[in-house]
């Protein structure tokens, strides 16, 4: 009993819902972005034509991997001379389908083999038509390629049905989808043989349903003219084009992918020079913020001083002029006065030696000279460094005991 169009097709979504969003070590190879896409080809697929049916199966490699993978197996209608056809195929959908294209296989039975020298079928039964080469993500699909097998297989059939025995060189196929016994001397497909059924797209116009054209003898036309030599000519030549364009298309397209990868390569190096360019322009923003700051404190200090001479410049009035620097600031204790002095010997020193150091470079003063200037202010100088050193001690215990001294006592 058939099962109606409906429920096939909801079958078959449960079938590629339930092994598309398998988890763990059983999942498809397929990623996750892509697993929504295939779902809708292969549903397209089996709307458009119901003769192929969708399951897994392992696909080994020529590396020796073996993957779990879908495929479409079924035939496709072919029309050849106002009869119609059905090709055994096999489509297996890659673990990169759909961004590369699947693999086509004719499946011949075992009453049908391969046409040697096939232009786009090798004896293996891989199927090489410019659909495949060409075919672009995400715009290809499933149902395109398969009308393309049938155009394709129309204008050249890559199976034939084998010799018999009897002089029919075309056998039909009986009520159980196999043909009657072959030779001892008959050619083998190529591909391990299986059986399907007669195909319900098969046309009855002139007794013809089942038949797999043969390449020989030329099929006869009419009353036992053969085949047109010119629709042959014709023929062959609009294959020759078709190879033409395919090879000018390959060319271009190679052309303009080492475009487009120069193209990419030029776009990162523009990306890593925009992200230098940020890098500097940050570090520019912060330094204008840090000198925007410094500006701010300078210009407050600034203030402050302003403010400090216009208040005391009245005082000093007539004096402002004979006003001697070192009593401008008055220590407020005998330690405070000695680290004072320390500190001014200190630098004073210091800038005595920065003039020996000039004075001998510029061949002033002998160099003997020199050595025993410095040696004496060295001397002189580690002694007030010393004793500020001391000072400052001293200075540091007599502000902790002043702050113990004012801390508040509490009782025990």
């Amino acid at each position: 009993m058939a099962h109606p169009p409906s429920s096939i097709h909801q079958h078959t979504q449960q079938f590629l819902s339930s092994v598309l969003s398998q988890r763990g070590p059983d999942a498809l190879p397929y990623t996750e972005d892509v697993k929504w896409l295939i779902r809708q080809h292969l549903l397209s697929l089996s709307e458009s034509h119901p003769s192929l049916h969708h399951k897994t199966a392992s696909f080994t490699h020529n590396d020796g991997r073996t993957l779990n993978l879908l495929q479409s197996d079924g035939t496709v209608p072919m029309l050849f001379q106002n009869v119609t056809y059905n090709i055994p195929v096999v489509i297996w959908l890659m673990e990169s389908y759909p961004r590369h294209a699947p693999l086509v296989f004719v499946n011949p039975t075992r009453d049908m083999v391969i046409k040697r020298q096939h232009s786009f079928v090798n004896p293996s039964g891989l199927v090489s038509i410019p659909y495949l080469h060409n075919w672009i993500y995400p715009s290809s699909n499933l149902v395109d390629l398969v009308r393309n097998l049938s155009t394709y297989f129309a204008s050249d059939p890559p199976l034939y049905s084998q010799r018999r025995a009897n002089p029919n060189p075309n056998p039909r196929f009986n009520e159980s989808g196999s043909s009657a016994s072959v030779s001892a001397g008959s050619i083998r497909p190529a591909i391990p043989p299986r059986s399907y059924p007669p195909s319900p797209y098969v046309s009855g116009a002139g007794g013809g349903g089942g038949r797999i054209p043969s390449p020989s003898p030329p099929q006869r036309m009419g009353s036992g003219s053969y085949e047109d030599p010119a629709e042959v000519y014709k023929r062959n030549a609009i294959n020759k084009l078709v190879e033409n364009v395919h090879s000018d298309v390959t060319r271009l397209r190679m052309a303009r992918e080492g475009e487009m990868e120069g193209m990419f390569s030029a776009q990162a190096v523009l990306r890593e020079r925009e992200q230098e360019v940020l890098r500097g322009l940050r570090e520019m923003e912060r330094e204008k913020e840090g000198l925007e700051q410094q500006l701010q404190m300078v210009l407050m200090n600034a203030d402050v001083l302003e403010g400090w001479v216009s208040e005391n410049e009245g005082k000093l009035g007539a004096d402002l002029l004979s006003l001697n620097v070192d009593d401008a600031i008055v220590p407020g204790d005998s330690l405070s006065k000695q680290m004072l002095e320390c500190v001014a010997a200190d630098l004073a020193i210091e800038d005595v030696v920065y003039a020996l150091d000039k004075s001998v470079q510029d061949g002033c003063i002998p160099f003997d000279l020199y050595l025993r200037n410095v040696r004496l202010l060295s001397r002189e100088q580690f002694f007030h460094r010393a004793t500020s050193g001391k000072v400052r001690a001293i200075q540091m215990q007599a502000q902790v005991t002043s702050m113990a001294s004012r801390a508040p006592s509490y009782g025990v």
